[in-house]
Parts: structure tokens; sequence; C-alpha cells
């Protein structure tokens, strides 16, 4: 069967721009908001958009906390133990052991303990699959994944694995539609992002570390600051900056494991690290016209387009000064744009909205969320796996490719016909619930609903393909079309 759509997928031009002029404009301009304002749409989704219009959703969206959640929803996030507990008390239920007897854990301790830690990655990640399919605040959610990306934490790197639940539940989440200058003071208080980009290891030179040695700066934390989270690559900075930034950031830490809290955030000043100086460098950096226009650039490429119009760009920029940087006011003017209304289909789908998009149009129930970060990860961008500071890129030319686009129909194919497990009970960390798991007794997705749905993002050629091909192949070709590929 899966050769068979392959073959059919072939006949599709990988980059057609899906645009209908037999549509309603107004049907297609529904699944435009759904799918840059959410993870794509469902068919409750645009029976609300029609029955409150477009600019209601948008409003709606805009102020998340007017949108009750789902019992559902708050119910299965709820039994996620590890997202209870803030980063001191990951780190000592989860963290390396350290006996109090002083002597050292054996190595079957030691692999015991790092498998007991596994939990937390699995709950966070299960959390966010959970919130991008089923939460109703879905902006919030798409500005959850559009902020962590901006100030990405490897989850791979050593003791962050204990926290990166905790970084997006603290620093990322609430502020999400927020300011930007809470945003930013948030992320670098953090644990993760302290620990990530290395500024516990900088310290005054000449001041001693907590081993005892001389400590000196490190400017890795200082230059991504600038860099990537703020004034971007063109921002005007130098490497002086950077110095005087990462001796600004000096002492900057976390508490050290013998004199741990009960609970906290583990954020610590070491004053005896610090190199005296001026402790506004944060506000300068989130009031500058570059980091204003860095941001405004950033928002423009997710929400309109890879290379966005200069015009749209300025406004957004003069938006974020005028409102000392306020996120909701900034998108307000990007939605009510004629760059955002007038720019369907423009963006190509990153793998994470490619699956999540799949699930919510095909309307299949997830209880195990496994087989979609499996799916992630084998398109390229598994989730919370960017090494890279910079994030995942959200440009067409990092994920169009023919090997991709196969991987792609492999996909919908797999969840057309209900042979992912995602009605199964997790199973254990090691396990490959995609390889073990046979199909579903589950009915198969309904294909005349799905193609209903997303009637106005097939372009002719799909829609040809659609009626010469075998009833059972109808729903996987809807999701595995170019047009689908689009947002």
């Amino acid at each position: 069967m899966t050769i068979l759509l392959v073959l059919l997928f072939l006949y599709f031009p990988l980059s057609s721009r899906p645009v209908s002029a037999a549509e309603r404009a107004s049907d297609r301009q529904i699944l435009h908001v759904l799918d840059r304002l959410a993870f794509g749409p469902t068919a409750q989704d645009v029976d609300r958009i029609k029955s409150v219009g477009i600019d209601r959703y948008i409003a709606e969206q805009l102020d998340p906390a007017s949108i009750a959640e789902l019992p559902d929803l708050t119910e299965r996030l709820a039994a996620l133990d590890t997202l209870k507990l803030d980063p001191v008390q990951l780190f000592a239920e989860y963290g390396p052991l350290r006996p109090a007897d002083g002597t050292k854990p054996s190595p079957d301790e030691q692999k015991a303990r790092r498998q007991h830690a596994r939990i937390i990655l699995q709950q966070a990640q299960e959390a966010r699959i959970l919130r991008a399919l089923y939460s109703p605040r879905q902006l919030q959610e798409v500005m959850v994944d559009f902020w962590y990306n901006h100030f990405n934490v490897f989850a791979g790197k050593a003791l962050d694995h204990l926290w990166i639940g905790a970084y997006e539940q603290e620093a990322i989440r609430p502020h999400a539609l927020g300011k930007f200058r809470d945003l930013l003071g948030a992320v670098a208080h953090h644990p993760a992002m302290l620990f990530y980009l290395d500024n516990v290891q900088n310290a005054a030179p000449g001041s001693k570390g907590p081993n005892g040695r001389e400590a000196g700066l490190n400017e890795n934390y200082a230059r991504e600051l600038m860099e990537l989270h703020t004034l971007g690559v063109d921002g005007g900075y130098t490497q002086d900056d950077v110095v005087a930034l990462a001796r600004i950031l000096t002492g900057w830490s976390l508490v050290r494991p013998n004199a741990l809290p009960e609970k906290g955030s583990g954020f610590v000043f070491y004053p005896v690290r610090h190199e005296q100086g001026p402790k506004e460098a944060l506000d300068m950096l989130a009031k500058s016209p570059a980091t204003a226009r860095h941001i405004a650039f950033k928002l423009a490429q997710y929400f309109v387009a890879d290379k966005p119009p200069s015009g749209i760009v300025d406004r957004l920029a003069a938006r974020f000064t005028e409102t000392d940087a306020d996120i909701r006011e900034v998108l307000k003017t990007l939605f009510a744009s004629r760059e955002f209304a007038e720019s369907t289909a423009s963006k190509y789908k990153t793998p994470y909205r490619f699956v999540l998009s799949a699930v919510r149009a095909a309307g299949a129930p997830v209880k195990n969320p496994r087989p979609l970060l499996a799916a992630m990860a084998r398109l390229g961008q598994p989730l919370y796996g960017c090494p890279t500071p910079d994030g995942y890129r959200d440009t067409e030319d990092a994920w169009l490719s023919p090997d991709a686009s196969m991987l792609r129909v492999n996909f919908a194919a797999a969840l057309a016909d209900r042979k992912l497990p995602l009605g199964a009970e997790a199973t254990a960390p090691d396990d490959n619930p995609v390889v073990k798991a046979s199909a579903t007794t589950e009915e198969s997705i309904d294909a005349d609903r799905l193609e209903k749905l997303l009637a106005p993002v097939l372009n002719s050629s799909t829609r040809a393909a659609l009626a010469a091909a075998p009833a059972e192949l109808r729903a996987a070709m809807v999701l595995g079309s170019p047009g689908f590929m689009r947002r």
C-alpha cells in the first residue's frame, strides 16, 4: 500500500502552492488562520471560527486566560508528577548520587539513577504534545514552541535533562504572550540556560570556583544572549561588548549540591565570583532598537514568510518599541496586517508542525504520544533535541527534500491506517512502540471527512489523484499531499 501511495505522490510537484480559486476565500482564510495561530485545523476549530468569526477567534487566542482548558487535558497533565517539581527538587530526586558518607556510587547505582531520571524528559515531551494537540489555547502553545526554540536549551547536555520541563514551565510558558523583558529575565536566571551556555563557569578573573581552583571569564552565554536572544548577529555589538557583558554576568550560577535548600529555582548569585559593574544589561538589551528589529523579523518569518516583506518587519519593530516589548501587542499588529492575510501557504511545515497537524486533522485520539515523538525524530526534529543554541530553523530549505517528503508520506500512511499505537499505554523508555506494536483495532480515518475539512488546501492535481485512487488510500494521500505540507 505504501509503495502505491508513493507512486501516486510522485505525480504531486513538491513545490506546488495549494491555492484553489474554486473554494470560498473565507474557508481558505479559516484554514490559514488555524495553520498559523494553531497547530493546524480540526473540525471543531473550523466550526468555532465559522460561528464567531476570524477576528473574534484571534482576539480570544491572544487572551488565553479567557479560554477554559479541557478537564480531560488538565487531568492528564496533573498525572505527570515531575512537572510539579522545581529545579532544586528535580536535582535532589533525580540528579547525580551524592551519598552523605562521601562514598562513591557504584557504576550500577549511577546507571540506575540515570534511568530513573529519564522520566523527566519523557513527561516534558508528553505534556508538550498533549497541549499542542488538545489545548483550546492554541496560540499560547504555538508561542511556547516559538520562544523555546528562540531560547533553545538542549536536553542532551549533561544535567540539563533534569530541568528541561521546569525550564519550559517556569521560564517560557508564563511569559509567552507577555513582556519580552520578563521572558528574557526568566530565561537568564534559570538553571537550564545557565548550565547549557556555561555561565556557571563564568567568574571574575582571579576568583576561586567551588572546587577552590582559580576561575575566569566564560563568554559563551554573553555572546549568545546578544547574538541570538536579543540584538541579532548584525546588532552592532563588538567583541569588547561580549567581554563586558560576560563580566556583568559573573557570579550568576547554581546552588552548590552540598548547600541545596528543600526547594527553589536553583539560581544563586555568588558575590565573590562577580566582577563589579553596571547591572542594567538586560534592560538595555531588551530596549535596544536592534533587539526590536531582530524579534520582529523572527516573528514575521515564523507567521508570514521565510523572507518577510520589510514593511511588516518595520511595523512590528516599531510596535515592539512603542509597547515596551509587549509580545501580545506585537502579535495583534501582525495578525491584523495585510502581509499576514496574503501569506497563504507561504510556509513549509517543520516536522513538528507536520506531525501535530496531521493528528489534529485526522482526529486521531492519542494516549501514547511516543510514536509521534519517534516520527519527529526520524524527520530530523526531535523534541528538545536541538544541540545548538540557535534552535531549529523554520524555513523551507531546511526541511524540503525528496527523501524527507517520502518519510512524511510514510508517516501519513501509517497514521491513516491506524498502524501507530497511539491508543496503547506507553511502554518502558527503551522500547520502540512503532516497531513492536501491530495495527490497532480502531477503524481507519474517515477519508471523506478529512477531504472535506482540508478541501481548500488541495490543488487540482491532488484532487485528480484522489478521484482516481482506491478508497483505502485517500486519507493517506490527503495527509501526504503537497498542500497539506504547507501552512
